[in-house]
């Protein structure tokens, strides 16, 4: 009879159909698990035994062990490293301090995080935790934030590859010539090659630009370049297959592919003053290139500014640019040729990516910037615009 009890033993699942919510472990039919069932079966053991005959109680702690989750007592002792990786789920936590020596099971740890409804607050990083815990104690030093290891960098949104570099050189001292070494191959760091398909036929140079999403991240100890990126082009990958950013784009926006939606998000995020435009910029690049615009062209100055930054030159505000820097035929960033640049020209936010992939409807071809906080005005008709552009004048902005 005993093999017919469920007693509790789920184990978190793995791989993508495993995947469960951090701080939840899914449980059999839906029910939820835990020391309930635990007690229950251990009850229904003791019954069982107690008919048997009291001879049959020498074995009562071997049996017991099937049935209650082995777990330290108190606080611990001595000291040791644990890293939680950026992305990972409460199972992989407990798996990370299992293998360091800190509980006794992942499944203490597990329990002790469902009945903590602070435990989906435990962040990525390294923490300063002791060996022999109990699962209660590991989660509630996790929570403690005296415990974790601060070693964080915050890359903004918007900012481009060459940029990223030097404030990962700045912070880690790893010099700014590994990075941009690490870089040059992105499906070594992760980029899947699909990533890299265009409908317009121009040929794709695959680059890590708009890959490395901007967050705030912990540095692991002994990082390199290489492993650093890959953690940014994860937590990318991840954050996008979220938003299902993909299948979304190629389902809605009419045959482009979720590369060329990234560069619409890149474009949205440099040019945008605000996150209530990123939307309707993104709508403006669509309409130009793919719309009734005579050229097909973007005609948006901030692709000439990244040509100049990766190429060693100093980057200016639109009304300094000369009719060469505008218009140089040998840029493949030029805003006058036809269709997208050849790669996104920043790594854009998550906002920014929404409004590249589900875009507000509208017309609008042009966009001016009208006051102060950044919000711009839009137009269909290049008179709406010069009307838009007074009013800008008016308010100091342009």
């Amino acid at each position: 009879m005993i093999d017919d009890l469920d007693l509790g033993f789920d184990e978190p699942e793995r791989g993508e159909k495993g995947r469960h919510r951090r701080g939840f472990v899914r449980k059999r039919n839906g029910k939820s698990g835990g020391r309930g069932k635990t007690v229950l079966a251990l009850l229904l053991a003791l019954v069982l035994l107690g008919g048997i005959g009291g001879g049959a109680f020498y074995g009562f702690d071997r049996i017991q062990s099937y049935f209650v989750t082995p777990d330290y007592e108190g606080a611990g002792t001595g000291e040791v490293n644990v890293e939680i990786k950026q992305g990972a789920l409460i199972a992989d936590m407990a798996v990370a301090l299992y293998d360091a020596g800190v509980i006794k099971s992942t499944k203490a740890f597990i329990e002790a995080a469902e009945e903590n409804s602070r435990s989906k607050n435990i962040q990525p990083g390294l923490y300063k935790l002791r060996k022999q815990m109990s699962g209660e104690s590991a989660v509630a030093a996790m929570l403690d934030l005296k415990n974790r290891v601060v070693n964080g960098v915050t890359i903004p949104e918007g900012r481009t590859a060459k940029n990223v570099y030097k404030l990962l050189s700045d912070h880690t001292k790893i010099p700014v010539k590994d990075f941009e070494a690490a870089a040059k191959d992105p499906i070594a760091l992760g980029v899947p090659e699909w990533w890299f398909k265009r409908s317009d036929n121009k040929k794709v140079r695959p680059s890590v630009e708009g890959f490395l999403y901007p967050d705030t991240y912990e540095i692991p100890p002994k990082a390199t370049a290489e492993s650093i990126l890959k953690l940014m082009v994860e937590n990318f990958l991840s954050v996008t297959e979220e938003m299902q950013f993909a299948d979304r784009v190629q389902k809605e926006r009419g045959g482009i592919t979720p590369y060329e939606s990234l560069i619409v998000a890149s474009l949205a995020q440099a040019e945008a003053g605000n996150k209530d435009d990123l939307g309707k910029v993104a709508r403006v690049a669509y309409n130009r290139v793919y719309g009734d615009f005579p050229c097909n062209c973007l005609e948006m100055d901030v692709t000439v500014n990244y040509y100049l930054e990766s190429v060693g030159r100093p980057t200016k505000a639109s009304k300094d640019m000369t009719d060469a820097e505008l218009d140089d035929p040998k840029n493949p960033y030029n805003r006058k040729l036809r269709g997208l640049p050849p790669t996104p020209i920043n790594n854009p936010g998550k906002l920014a990516m929404e409004g590249a992939m589900d875009p507000p409807p509208g017309k609008w071809l042009f966009f001016v910037a009208i006051d102060k906080e950044g919000h711009s005005a839009f137009a269909d008709t290049y008179p709406q615009h010069e009307r838009n552009m007074a009013r800008a004048r008016e308010a100091g902005i342009i």
